[in-house]
């Protein structure tokens, strides 16, 4: 049996950055465990492609239970299923949320994950083209750039949306989120820059690092109720390793609380249905499921000698993220002092769902609310770990959240129709000019409704009796055991989740060195 000081599961967006951290100290050893493949596949590296890669053989293809509050419909969940996890297959857009989210995790029982706290966090990771200021670091690994030739379609957006009253926002990542602007990407040398690329790739002739891919793990190892290994499958045969220190759990909000749940860690009640024995009853693994969603709004481009120019770039297979290049926050009331509630996300292609993408030439802008009031849940379908987890999102199950969402598709028409448009705008194909009632938008609302690929907050960090984690992302009642990935989120941020789960990643490997390489968790354990 093999034996490591740490072992971090899941090499996605959090687990590449704890591996890379944890293992800059030569003398500590770290088993990086990934179910799916190597990066290697080359569409992963060029952002033209990243539509194509959810429903690839790189993504879990996970899908929901039919949606009660969107015509029982299944939802679509891609899930990375490659190092680099989401962030080797979801679009690149660098965006870290609002302010006020990070404050109101501390509010809510979690001292040290303030703004100001975890601001440093964010500067540490990122290498920002732009050049370091007050918000932005260049020291770090992850490149951070500007679309490098927005297209003409993308630039008469922001002029659009100043035009009916939006303020130019050239940094959504700055001093304020609201405004328009174009978004920056996670893109290095005019390729994807995912954290397997920007934290791994530098690191992997470290001797103290060993990477396995294509290990599933199928459960946590406990001598009472601490944490002592994992057991995991590959290439057709169990293994064990031990863990000195501690196991980092970074697989993901579908994966971290499906394997907690597998090896005896979550509701008992649920659990005893399963047949599986229960180290800790801790209600709350696999609760407080929350994402955000997309609503499209799209347009033909007429036929014209400007048609093919307004919707490329210099270089288009480079320059675009694939579907969005630039992109609006604002608050439905006009509430400057006020967290925005929309976000939207414009590109110059014709797309109105996950693997529809249309022929000919268009743009397109998505709708989504920053702060939706849908709370899902997963759970395990059986005890067997190649099953994949039950998952309820619950979009749409409020009222308000449609409210918004039909007021943000009202302000789209509205800046589609601004001269900034006159030139190239053709017919709008969705949801079409027939729809106008509020009663037809929000008929089409709940047809069309996708995921965002932000799923967050499944085993939430806090004080509550929900909690799963402590401030700390360790697990309650057990030791040597950490959760470091979005699914500690206790509500989801404002804006897209990549940055923030990075952040969770340097925030973590901090919070376990400052720990001596022992947890105090532990640390008391021995004592007594």
């Amino acid at each position: 049996m093999t034996q490591y000081d740490y072992i971090v599961i899941g090499a996605g967006s959090a687990g590449c950055v704890v591996a890379n951290r944890m293992t800059q100290e030569s003398e500590t050893t770290v088993l990086l465990l990934e179910a799916g493949n190597p990066d290697t596949k080359p569409e992963i590296q060029i952002p033209l492609e990243s539509p194509n890669l959810p429903g690839s053989e790189l993504d879990w293809g996970y899908f929901s239970e039919p949606e009660p509050y969107l015509n029982n419909r299944k939802i679509f969940c891609p899930r990375g299923k490659v190092l680099g996890g989401s962030s080797s297959i979801n679009s690149m857009i660098y965006i870290r949320g609002n302010h006020h989210d990070y404050d109101h995790w501390q509010s809510l029982g979690n001292p040290g994950w303030s703004y100001q706290d975890v601001l440093p966090y964010f500067k540490k990771s990122e290498n920002q083209q732009r050049g370091a200021d007050a918000y932005h670091g260049v020291d770090g690994e992850l490149s951070v750039t500007d679309v490098q030739e927005s297209t003409v379609a993308s630039q008469r957006f922001v002029e659009a949306a100043v035009a009916i009253g939006y303020n130019h926002n050239p940094d959504f990542n700055g001093i304020e989120q609201e405004g328009a602007g174009l978004y920056q990407l996670t893109v290095k040398d005019d390729k994807r820059h995912s954290a397997a690329a920007a934290f791994l790739v530098p690191i992997l002739k470290r001797p103290n690092l060993t990477i396995t891919t294509g290990a599933l793990v199928r459960r946590l190892l406990f001598e009472g109720t601490r944490t002592v290994g994992v057991e995991y499958m590959h290439e057709g045969t169990l293994h064990q390793a031990r863990v000195n220190k501690e196991v980092i759990l970074s697989a993901g909000a579908f994966d971290s609380p499906k394997l907690l749940m597998l090896s005896g860690i979550g509701d008992a009640e649920h659990l005893q249905a399963m047949g599986i024995p229960v180290v800790v009853d801790l209600p709350g693994v696999g609760q407080n499921l929350q994402d955000h969603f997309l609503v499209p709004v799209a347009h033909q481009i007429i036929a014209s000698p400007v048609a093919h120019e307004v919707i490329a770039g210099l270089n288009p297979a480079i320059s675009s993220n694939g579907n969005a290049e630039a992109g609006l926050f604002l608050h439905t009331e006009g509430n400057l002092d006020a967290t925005p509630d929309l976000q939207f996300f414009f590109g110059p292609i014709l797309w109105i769902s996950p693997g529809k993408t249309l022929s000919g030439l268009g743009f397109t802008v998505t709708v989504s609310l920053t702060h939706p009031q849908n709370i899902g849940s997963v759970s395990l379908p059986s005890p067997d770990p190649k099953d994949p987890p039950i998952i309820r999102i619950n979009f749409l199950q409020s009222q308000s959240d449609v409210q918004k969402l039909v007021e943000g598709i009202k302000i789209m028409r509205k800046l589609f129709h601004t001269s900034a448009f006159d030139q190239f705008r053709g017919e709008e194909i969705s949801p079409g000019t027939e729809v106008i009632s509020d009663q037809a938008l929000e008929a089409y609302i709940r047809e069309f409704c996708v995921t965002g690929y932000h799923s967050v907050g499944t085993c939430k960090m806090g004080t509550d009796p929900m909690a799963v984690v402590d401030p700390e992302l360790r697990v309650r009642g057990v030791t040597g055991l950490r959760v470091v990935d979005a699914s500690i989120m206790p509500t989801l941020v404002g804006g897209n989740t990549n940055a923030p789960t990075i952040m969770i990643g340097e925030k973590g490997a901090d919070l376990i060195k400052a720990a001596g390489g022992v947890s105090s968790q532990v640390a008391s354990a021995m004592a007594n």
